[in-house]
């Protein structure tokens, strides 16, 4: 079996084969969230199935598709669709195409997710920059003996998610008169969602939303050396005492409307790097 620099390095030169660009950031695009592809010009779409050690996604509401271009002028390449650690792979699978973003050159990773509210101020559609995570999914994409050529062994996670990335997107968000909160991220593994008695214990550990993805790509990508951004979308109120039965259709209309506030201040943030 290839190793994974080997497997990187395989599947970064087949996307190079396809797209001649080079990419300053890498977007992941979650639940519902697909919509910003869209607005990438100039694009080039390989379906991940074409792409070397590629996983493929099995879930329904994600294209399952890489889309390199330029979005407001800043190269990108963008995952519509993600991989879940509940779909049955490995973390490093999970986490792989991270790892082929900063092999073709990109310097920074935005983060895209549909999570449930637990913070009692949070409204449906609501946007929130991740200012930071908690990790209770058993697992982590490092474990295993450590490539020193990918990263370091024991990367420092003080600042998983740059202040100064967050600071731009809350202003743009503020010039475009979309409210956004920042706050907590917490990662389950899934794919039940949490009981009553959870979404208190999580809440009461501080987390502001809860969902099944992000950590681990956000984790890789530190230990990679690249900036990170993060987008959370509150597509169902999690308050125990007020609690519902889920209804996933609703939370892609939702996660829907949500991505439109993010197809216009993604796009905003990104003008204000270049």
């Amino acid at each position: 079996m290839l190793g994974l620099a080997k497997q990187i390095d395989e599947a970064a030169a087949f996307i190079r084969s396809r797209w001649t660009g080079s990419p300053k950031s890498g977007l992941i695009l979650g639940t519902g969230l697909g919509g910003l592809a869209e607005e990438i010009t100039s694009k080039t779409i390989i379906p991940y199935a074409e792409i070397p050690h590629f996983p493929t996604s099995t879930v329904q509401s994600h294209a399952g598709q890489l889309v390199c271009g330029e979005l407001r002028g800043v190269p990108v390449v963008a995952m519509e669709g993600r991989f879940h650690f509940y779909e049955g792979y490995s973390m490093q699978q999970v986490t792989f195409p991270v790892r082929v973003m900063k092999a073709l050159g990109a310097d920074t990773l935005v983060v895209t997710n549909a999570a449930g509210g637990m913070n009692p101020h949070y409204e449906l559609g609501d946007v929130m920059v991740i200012d930071d995570h908690i990790n209770l999914m058993g697992d982590n994409p490092l474990r295993g003996i450590n490539d020193d050529t990918l990263g370091p062994r024991f990367p420092d996670m003080c600042e998983p998610y740059s202040r100064e990335l967050s600071t731009i997107a809350l202003q743009a968000a503020l010039e475009l008169g979309i409210q956004a909160h920042k706050g907590v991220f917490l990662a389950v593994a899934g794919p039940n969602l949490e009981t009553r008695a959870e979404y208190r214990m999580l809440r009461g550990m501080g987390a502001d939303v809860v969902g099944m993805s992000t950590v681990p790509e956000v984790i890789v990508a530190v230990h990679a050396g690249l900036k990170v951004l993060g987008f959370s979308i509150v597509t169902d109120i999690c308050l125990p005492d007020a609690l519902e039965p889920v209804d996933i259709q609703k939370i892609l209309a939702v996660a829907a409307r949500g991505g439109e506030k993010l197809s216009r201040l993604i796009p905003k943030v990104f003008e204000k790097l270049t």
